[in-house]
């Protein structure tokens, strides 16, 4: 199944039996592709089994974000949780909100509360989220919980007794200032830094980080936009499946956690032997998770031996920042 979402490139279900190897009818292979989607043992559980393996030793910097779409008239929302590596934010944890739009300060709790079970908060080095995942229960938790935080708040945003827009009027571009002391923001003492964008644009973070760390860690947040980029219409077509049932969409957004883990997996060890090619804005030509997912698919199409090496690294851990070999781990 993994193997037919990675050459399929779409979350359609015909589309992915076209790529299952058995001689059955195309119809029969459809119906194969849609009892997976269906099966009750297939958990979220079962995915975070696979993918807490390729962790890598050491604290992880965790993100938070939310990606939303539309089939037809209904909207699909999914709160996501994730760990930075390899250039993206390899989800961990999700769930499918029953609405439209922002996700409650108790959704985020949940979620955060159930990866805890599994990955202690002394294993968090910060949690980053944008500006849509504020409020005080929450944040409040957070530090109760001793998880660092680092977020894009609002600019109507109280800090200490002003609101957020009123400071830093003079501002210039590129320049970074910061509140000399800690300031009172949603009910916790945190660092807040504001820097202008070269567009103009007010970015405005606290954080429990050192005023150096704080702008520089959250942009790390980017990640998780090349995540959903690589899940969607530039990659794995998420947003091509016609299933709206929230349980099946789970099940579909896990399989795809997994194939993009590896997808990055692959790409990243390919990486790390080879020069990378830049464009002419000093960038990576390919991403790492495009780069995983041609590999990938060339060893699947013409059965080349490096398949065996690509599956192996699926079961080896990701190299610490710093590292240049990966731990081997039973999955």
């Amino acid at each position: 199944m993994l193997l037919g979402i990675l050459q399929a490139e779409s979350a359609l279900h015909r589309k992915i039996a076209l790529h299952l190897p058995r001689t059955a009818s195309l119809d029969s292979k459809t119906r194969v592709v849609a009892r997976v989607f269906h099966n009750l043992h297939l958990t979220p559980q079962d995915v975070l089994d696979v993918l807490l393996p390729l962790l890598p030793n050491g604290r992880l910097t965790m993100v938070m974000d939310r990606t939303t779409w539309h089939y037809g008239q209904t909207p699909l929302n999914i709160l996501v949780l994730g760990v930075a590596l390899g250039g993206v934010v390899l989800p961990l944890i999700w769930t499918v909100l029953p609405h439209q739009g922002n996700s409650s300060g108790a959704a985020r709790i949940l979620l955060v509360a159930q990866l805890l079970k599994v990955l202690p908060a002394k294993r968090w080095a910060v949690l980053i989220a944008d500006r849509e995942f504020v409020g005080k229960q929450w944040c409040v938790w957070l530090r109760w919980k001793g998880i660092k935080r680092c977020f894009r708040i609002k600019e109507n945003t109280r800090i200490d007794d002003l609101l957020a827009r009123d400071q830093f009027q003079d501002l210039q571009p590129g320049e970074v200032r910061s509140v000399f002391e800690k300031a009172w923001v949603y009910g916790t003492w945190m660092r807040v830094v504001v820097t202008l964008s070269p567009a103009g644009d007010r970015v405005i973070v606290a954080s429990d980080l050192s005023v150096l760390d704080t702008l520089f860690t959250y942009k790390k947040r980017w990640g998780v936009e090349c995540t959903f980029s690589a899940m969607k219409a530039r990659g794995l077509g998420l947003e091509d499946t016609d299933m709206t049932a929230p349980d099946r969409l789970s099940r579909l957004f896990g399989l795809l956690c997994i194939v993009l883990a590896w997808m990055v997996r692959v790409g990243e060890a390919a990486q790390e032997s080879a020069p990378l090619t830049l464009d002419n804005r000093g960038r990576k030509a390919r991403s790492t998770a495009r780069t995983g997912w041609t590999l990938l698919s060339q060893a699947v199409r013409w059965g080349l031996d490096t398949f065996w090496t690509y599956l192996g690294l699926l079961k080896t851990a990701f190299p610490s920042p710093g590292e240049g070999k990966a731990r081997s781990v039973s999955c």
